[in-house]
C-alpha cells in the first residue's frame, strides 16, 4: 500500500505515522531534524545520551525535556561533562526537568570520557559514527517499519552497540543505537511518500559530496 504508515494533515502533506497529527513539537521534530544528516560532534553526542534516556520511555517525553537536558548537561559538551563529579549527579538527580535517573546520569559523564577517547582516536565523533552509514539496501522494508511496532534494530545498530560497550560506553544498546542512526541521518528512515523523504536524500548526497570536495 502506497501511503502505509503515512498520516496526511488537512493540507495533504503526508508524514510518517510516528509524529502525530496534533503535536506541534514533534511534527517540527519530524520535519526539520529526524533523518537530516548530522556531523557536529556536539550534536551526535546529545543525540546518543538522550535516546539513552529515552530508554524505556516515549521520545516526546525527550523531546519535551530537550532544552532542560541541555541546561543540565552544559550544552552536551563532552569535554565539560567529563569533568561533572560526584555532587554534580546529585544536583542532577534533584533537577526536575529531566529524567532523575540516576544510573543514566552516571552514564552521560561516563560516555563524555568515552566521547573524548573517540575524538582523539578519530579525529571526530562524525568520523568515527558515520562508518556506520547505511546504505539504501541496509533500510528496512517499507512494510517492517510503517507499523506500530517498527523494527527496533539492524544488524549495523548492532555493530555500533557492540563496539561502543567494546569502548566502554553505557546504555547504548542496539535499539538505542538505530533510534540515534535513524535521527541522525545515517540512515534514511523517512517512509516513501512522506514529505521530507527526498529533502533527506538529497542532504545525504549533498554531504558526500562536500566530503569529497573536502578530501
Amino acid at each position: 500500500m502506497a501511503d502505509a504508515g503515512l498520516i496526511t494533515d488537512t493540507h495533504g502533506v503526508k508524514r510518517c505515522w510516528w509524529c502525530g497529527e496534533n503535536d506541534e513539537l514533534y511534527r517540527n521534530y519530524h520535519d526539520t531534524e529526524w533523518g537530516f544528516p548530522v556531523t557536529d560532534d556536539i550534536r551526535l553526542f546529545e543525540k546518543i545520551c538522550l535516546e539513552g534516556f529515552q530508554a524505556g520511555l516515549s521520545w516526546i517525553t525527550i523531546l519535551r525535556k530537550r532544552e532542560n537536558f541541555r541546561a543540565a548537561f552544559a550544552g552536551f559538551d563532552f569535554h565539560k561533562v567529563a569533568q561533572f563529579t560526584v555532587q554534580d549527579v546529585d544536583n542532577l538527580l534533584l533537577d526536575a526537568g529531566i529524567i532523575r535517573h540516576k544510573g543514566k546520569i552516571e552514564a552521560t559523564i561516563n560516555n563524555a570520557k568515552r566521547a573524548i577517547e573517540l575524538q582523539k582516536e578519530f579525529g571526530s565523533l562524525a568520523a568515527y559514527f558515520w562508518h556506520y552509514e547505511a546504505s539504501p539496501e541496509q533500510r528496512p522494508a517499507q512494510a517492517d517499519y510503517a507499523s506500530i511496532s517498527p523494527i527496533a534494530q539492524t544488524e549495523l545498530s548492532k555493530q555500533l552497540s557492540k563496539d561502543l560497550k567494546k569502548r566502554g560506553w553505557k546504555f547504548v544498546g542496539p535499539t538505542t543505537c538505530y533510534a540515534f542512526m535513524q535521527a541522525m541521518g545515517l540512515v534514511n528512515d523517512h517512509l516513501e511518500g512522506c514529505f521530507k523523504r527526498d529533502a533527506v536524500l538529497e542532504a545525504r548526497a549533498n554531504l558526500k559530496k562536500n566530503l569529497l570536495t573536502q578530501s
